[in-house]
């Protein structure tokens, strides 16, 4: 996969960015957490059908500023736009992208042919009171997170298959008995690559932040054409953020997809996801 990486700076601020594909048909892609501008998840379809891919590292991800306010990043990602000459992109936003996705769309929707979430977060998430919470402050905070994330990627280099069951329950919530049925024979090994890719620097700490947040006001805001593409298994996002999508954007089209979990990307029901997400796409391509 061919990928071109850049920085653009405006003033003291630094946006890294990769864009992969000659299309002329642009996708904007807000990755997950602990993920930057070498996400792959979803690209090789995306690529094949088309579609050309901007995929900037978010608000502390890689080598992008920490940006505290979302509306702030959000300029600053039109700006890049801007600065590439790309008039007007189908959105993507991915999990803890979510908001930065809503944001964007609701201040810029003469920018947006489409936007599509992928188990993403849409209203408040972990609160300061959960396990998860108080964990990732813990051990993916920036002195110590790139620490934690070499530790997994040593375990999943040497033990790929138990690495994966040891974090499945991340990303579903179903037993495993069930899990393996929803498997292909290369999910450890997409597992084992995300590991070796994933880090958090300060982004992951300001995902936190801003998953706080009621975007109530900018979702009911999106007159974009909207997809909602989610797993019923989500372990990591539960159902309720879909749903709240599809409750204040009524027009939204939903996919529900039978897979594993959180990762829709990896498994059986992959091919389920690539043929739901083309079709939108290419339904509404200008």
């Amino acid at each position: 996969m061919q990928r071109e990486i850049n920085t653009f700076q405006i003033g003291e601020t630094t946006i890294e960015y990769s864009i992969i594909g000659k299309g002329q048909q642009h996708i904007l892609l807000f990755h997950g957490g602990h993920s930057n501008c070498c996400e792959e998840f979803g690209y090789e379809t995306l690529l094949s059908s088309g579609y050309s891919i901007i995929t900037p590292s978010r608000a502390g991800y890689g080598k992008t500023s920490s940006i505290l306010d979302l509306k702030q990043a959000c300029s600053l990602y039109k700006a890049l736009l801007d600065h590439l000459q790309v008039e007007k992109v189908h959105v993507i936003a991915v999990s803890a992208g979510g908001p930065t996705g809503i944001c964007f769309v609701s201040m810029y929707p003469e920018c947006v042919y489409s936007i599509t979430f992928q188990c993403a977060v849409t209203k408040p998430w972990l609160t300061p009171n959960d396990k998860e919470f108080k964990v990732g402050q813990r051990i993916f905070k920036p002195s110590v997170e790139k620490w934690t994330w070499k530790m997994i990627a040593a375990m999943s280099n040497l033990f790929p298959n138990l690495t994966f069951k040891m974090m499945y329950t991340s990303f579903s919530t179903l037993p495993f008995t069930e899990v393996r049925k929803r498997l292909d024979g290369n999910h450890a090994e997409d597992l084992r690559k995300m590991n070796n890719r994933q880090r958090s620097y300060s982004g992951f700490l300001i995902d936190l932040e801003q998953t706080q947040k009621d975007y109530s006001t900018e979702l009911a805001a999106i007159t974009a054409p909207t997809l909602i593409m989610h797993s019923q298994n989500d372990g990591s996002v539960p159902l309720s953020h879909p749903e709240y999508v599809k409750k204040l954007i009524p027009n939204a089209e939903m996919l529900l997809l039978d897979s594993w979990g959180h990762l829709i990307w990896i498994g059986k029901h992959a091919s389920e996801y690539d043929e739901g997400l083309i079709s939108f796409l290419s339904r509404h391509k200008y």
